[in-house]
């Protein structure tokens, strides 16, 4: 087990990097940005962070890639007819769930 003062310089550095990411945009940035393809990029930024975190986890959290690959597809469709969220997410999971059943009897 790892002794705390051992632990306490990388607490600090972690600490301190998280603390700086955050506090610099408001120190350093004053006024209101006017510019419509910096507006339109800050604003998709927190969708596209979510996309690359969580499209690469969803296929490899299955016991095959194939049966992953189907629930997402049926998620997708489910989304794209404008269901709602725990439809979409049961409708996955149900037909995870079926075509991993059904690869495991075969």
């Amino acid at each position: 087990m790892i002794d705390f003062m051992k632990f306490l310089p990388y607490l600090l550095v972690m600490a301190s990097v998280t603390y700086l990411v955050r506090m610099l945009p408001l120190v350093l940035v004053r006024k209101k940005f006017e510019n419509r393809f910096i507006k339109s990029f800050l604003y998709y930024v927190p969708y596209a962070v979510l996309g690359v975190m969580t499209v690469p986890a969803v296929f490899y959290s299955t016991g095959s890639v194939i049966s992953a690959s189907v629930g997402f597809l049926v998620a997708v469709i489910t989304a794209y007819f404008e269901r709602s969220l725990i439809t979409v997410a049961a409708s996955a999971c149900g037909a995870v769930l079926a075509l991993e059943l059904i690869i495991k009897f075969i």
